[in-house]
């Protein structure tokens, strides 16, 4: 029986996207389904909502089991021929909370503090040693697994596991495919979206939307000419701020539309977060601590959620986008399927590291996932993925030799680290 194994499975609305996807895959829908996590209320939340899920839109044809802490690890991974990871570890409190409170202490904010700067690489100082566990145990119960990464820092954490293991993983964000289409909705360009062809590469949450095409016409040029239209609007004393604005101002300097929210992207470059000019936050709309704020409404949330998702018997589910299912579906059915997929660089984006992990093209078919070559970036746009993946290879030396001063020269290295402290300050 086909295993699929889902790690952090307390993260009970992600689970029921993943694994409700797979409930709504033919080649999947009979799966033995493993749920693991630390949090027994959570892991039995999950467990409840699933088995709902399964007789209300599968026939009770999945099998689900569920895996509590260390000591069931190995089992909730035997036999396993796909793995997700959704796992945060330290959670909410204290982890993320130490990761915002200490670098304000500093003068330094953050936005989500996931990917980069302070709060990026302490998140991978936490979780990537927590990861390699699970790629070990892999190893010895289920060595030809994929494993499926949709855990932040995405570089970092994927290129932990491909670096110090033989386990094969690909890491995912869905930042990818929404990307073209959110823009155009933004611009009132959805007449295009039906014939729509674009490329995108670069690294996670800074991949580049390299074109954009509606039946082989460049849409570029009116989607330039709009969104500079609508951001000097909103610049004006009494214009409409909106969420896109610092991924305008990007496009507008260096040419294109970048994949990542304008408060993700806000915090990777030197430009936007600044002391010196602390007018820019209200000028382009930057939700400075949006993270926490984002947790803590979840969390009141979560009483109310829960009664709708865990205890509805008759839950329902339609595919997402999400593309976990996808790729088990084309290598069970060796049905070609192409994603937006975080692997080793090895030469596939020519002036990157070949030690980064990039977000390329990729074909997934019974071979497994495949990068696709894409040649050279623009050199602007590599420059500035240069820049972030200084940090992400700085962490992971930090990670691979314990080395205290790696974590140093990473801080050093984080453009909006290095633009508002000075080396003793970090």
């Amino acid at each position: 029986m086909l295993k699929i194994t889902f790690m952090g499975a307390g993260s009970t609305v992600f689970a029921k996207n993943i694994l409700g996807d797979a409930m709504c895959t033919a080649s999947l829908r009979d799966a033995h389904i493993a749920l693991y996590d630390i949090d027994s209320n959570r892991l039995s939340e999950s467990k409840l909502m699933l088995e709902n899920l399964n007789r209300s839109i599968n026939d009770s044809s999945a099998t689900i089991t569920a895996h509590l802490g260390e000591a069931q690890r190995k089992d909730a991974l035997k036999d396993a021929r796909y793995v997700v990871n959704a796992i945060q570890v330290g959670g909410y409190r204290p982890s993320t909370v130490i990761d915002f409170e200490i670098p304000t202490k500093y003068g330094l904010r953050q936005t989500i503090g996931d990917t980069l700067g302070i709060g990026g690489i302490f998140r991978t100082l936490r979780t990537a040693p927590v990861v390699l566990d699970f790629a070990s145990d892999m190893e010895a119960v289920c060595p030809g697994a994929w494993f499926l990464n949709y855990s932040n820092p995405m570089c970092t954490i994927t290129g932990a596991v491909l670096h110090g293991s033989d386990i094969r993983s690909v890491g995912l964000c869905h930042s990818v495919q929404v990307c073209a289409d959110h823009l155009l909705r933004h611009l009132d360009m959805e007449d295009a979206i039906g014939d729509l062809q674009w490329k995108i590469a670069g690294i996670n949450h800074q991949g580049w939307l390299l074109e954009i095409t509606d039946g082989g016409k460049d849409l570029y040029p009116e989607i330039k000419r709009r969104a500079q239209a609508i951001n000097q609007a909103a610049r004006k004393p009494d214009g409409e701020k909106h969420g896109d604005m610092v991924r305008f101002e990007i496009m507008r300097h260096f040419g294109y539309y970048v994949t990542e929210s304008s408060e993700h992207s806000a915090e990777y470059m030197p430009y936007w977060i600044t002391s010196r000019n602390p007018e820019l936050i209200d000028v382009f709309n930057i939700p400075l601590d949006e993270y926490p704020r984002r947790c803590e409404n979840q969390i009141a949330r979560w009483e109310q959620q829960s009664q709708n998702i865990v205890h509805n018997t008759a839950l329902t589910h339609e595919r997402t986008h999400e593309y976990g299912s996808y790729i088990m579906e084309a290598i069970e059915t060796d049905v070609p399927f192409r994603i937006g997929g975080n692997v080793l660089n090895d030469g596939l984006i020519t002036n990157l590291p070949e030690k980064a992990v990039v977000e390329v093209a990729c074909l997934v078919d019974r071979n497994g996932v495949q990068g696709t070559y894409l040649g050279d970036l623009p050199e602007q746009c590599a420059a500035m993925n240069r820049t972030n993946i200084n940090v992400h290879l700085l962490s992971l030396e930090a990670v691979f030799t314990r080395s205290r001063e790696a974590i140093y020269h990473a801080a050093m290295m984080d453009p909006h680290t290095a633009a508002e402290l000075t080396l003793d300050e970090i």
